[in-house]
């Protein structure tokens, strides 16, 4: 075992030698660059009129296009050469001829220019014998020198630790990466667009809050030296957008990140992307429709239909999605009835299970637990689910069942999104955030934070409200087909390397 640990750190080591040996020759290169008057990082601008797939998508022979973008291969063939541009919508092959570009530039493109240095080419679009579309480069900038190597073309970067690390070496190397996050930022321009033509108008709320409200999580804490005040990231954004629906905007929405104190998995980051949208005279059934038409929307956007695939299973996510009551839920996969039992059976039937209630509950909340930890993983096509108890639903109206008019959305056993018909009764959320103080008394770190000038808001009237809120980055990974949170995160939380 001693050996093959020893071999492992001569490898390594080996590997940072060539590393380095490699920057220092490129370092050299950089300085003869300077010495002779062509510095590549005194370049400010270079004008782009075509991008790579674009041409090769439809190219027109003999056409002139100026492309810049990242050397990614280079063959040299005496006096013609061939290489591989990247830009931002993929590759093109390039044709570089020293009868084109003149003795000393040839020679500079053979010697000085190496992969992953930015480069810009203007020259004529032809098709090779072997059919590939191409540059025939008449003149070549280079644009910004590489000093560190690519990672090796064949292997590219596979370690997830530094894909995330790295992500800049992971858009280079991995196209497949690259897409995922042009997929997300058509997801995300769709909804907006989608909301926009609702008629919704977007705002943006504070991210420093003096009440970390609007949801059951444990807040990030910060100071604000200035005031002496201790402030919270914010963990949602919804009891501002609903002071927002008593002043008469009526239909608003916020596409921003929150964060929250709390563990980290492949759903998890602690800080996210969320939606919040509030419709002023709509109610949680409106929410349904709302989210259906966003999940659509957002496929329709990435080129997808009704039928997704996920890790290599099918979810349909054809209009009407299911809907069903959480008491139902549990029936069905439990064979018991809890809201038609006592508290003290409804807690037997949880540790029957082997399930801790962790304290004392009344039937709603056992109900509550048991879907939780039985009942969720098993709801992979969409489904709303709805009829939340009181005591985990503070911000929801309250219906004739003793529950409240509430509903999470479930996709492949994960909660998607979550709205209400929001309460607006001022007396009844003053007691509910009284309830709230109590558990927090207690030591329950995710009961949510009492907010009086919310109430107060409430006092001067809102009218009945739809709300919903939906979390952008598992959409997203349900829709490119990502394992994890952090492959739809551009830059996602690290602990940082000793």
């Amino acid at each position: 075992m001693a050996d093959n640990n020893n071999n492992k750190i001569d490898e390594t080591q080996v590997e940072e030698q060539d590393i380095n040996a490699l920057k220092a020759v490129r370092l050299g290169k950089l300085r003869e660059l300077c010495a002779a008057g062509a510095d590549p990082f005194a370049v400010t601008n270079f004008d782009v009129t075509a991008h790579a797939a674009d041409v090769v998508s439809s190219p027109v022979e003999g056409a002139t296009v100026s492309v810049a973008g990242r050397l990614m291969s280079k063959r040299i063939m005496g006096k013609a050469s061939f290489g591989h541009m990247l830009d931002r919508s993929g590759q093109i092959q390039i044709y570089v001829k020293k009868d084109n570009l003149g003795d000393e530039k040839y020679d500079g493109f053979k010697k000085q220019i190496d992969i992953g240095d930015m480069i810009g080419v203007v020259g004529e679009v032809f098709v090779t014998h072997r059919g590939e579309i191409s540059i025939a480069v008449k003149e070549l900038t280079l644009l910004a020198k590489s000093l560190t190597p690519l990672p090796e073309k064949w292997h590219g970067l596979k370690d997830n630790d530094l894909r995330y690390r790295k992500r800049y070496l992971d858009l280079i190397v991995n196209n497949e990466v690259k897409d995922t996050f042009i997929k997300r930022s058509k997801i995300i321009s769709a909804i907006r667009a989608y909301l926009d033509g609702e008629g919704f108008i977007e705002v943006e709320t504070p991210i420093l809050n003096t009440v970390a409200g609007g949801a059951a999580a444990r807040p990030f804490i910060t100071h604000h030296n200035t005031l002496d005040l201790d402030m919270y990231m914010r963990i949602a954004p919804e009891l501002y957008l609903k002071r927002l629906i008593v002043g008469g905007l009526e239909r608003v929405y916020e596409l921003g990140r929150n964060f929250r104190n709390e563990g980290m998995d492949i759903k998890h980051n602690p800080e996210f992307t969320m939606i919040e949208l509030y419709q002023a005279y709509g109610d949680y059934t409106d929410m349904m429709t709302r989210t259906e038409e966003i999940y659509r929307a957002a496929a329709k956007a990435i080129g997808l239909g009704d039928v997704i695939t996920y890790q290599g299973r099918e979810i349909n996510i054809a209009t009407p999605w299911r809907r069903v009551t959480m008491r139902d839920a549990v029936k069905e996969v439990t064979g018991v009835d809890f809201m038609s039992l006592t508290s003290e059976q409804a807690m037997a039937e949880l540790k029957n299970r082997g399930i801790d209630p962790e304290g004392e509950k009344n039937a709603a909340e056992c109900m509550y637990v048991a879907f939780d930890k039985l009942v969720e993983s098993t709801l992979i096509q969409p489904t709303f689910v709805t009829g939340y108890p009181v005591e985990v639903s503070p911000l929801a109206k309250r219906n004739s069942d003793g529950l409240t008019y509430r509903f999470e959305f479930f996709i492949n056993g994960w909660e998607g999104g979550n709205a209400y018909s929001e309460l607006n009764d001022p007396i009844d959320q003053a007691a509910r955030f009284e309830t709230q103080r109590a558990m927090a008394k207690k030591g329950n770190e995710e009961a949510q934070a009492a907010d009086d000038d919310f109430v107060e808001a409430l006092e001067y009237g809102m009218p009945p409200t739809g709300g919903l809120g939906i979390g952008i980055d598992r959409m997203v990974m349900l829709l490119t087909d990502s394992a994890s949170i952090r492959d739809v995160i551009l830059f996602p939380t690290m602990k940082p390397r000793k």
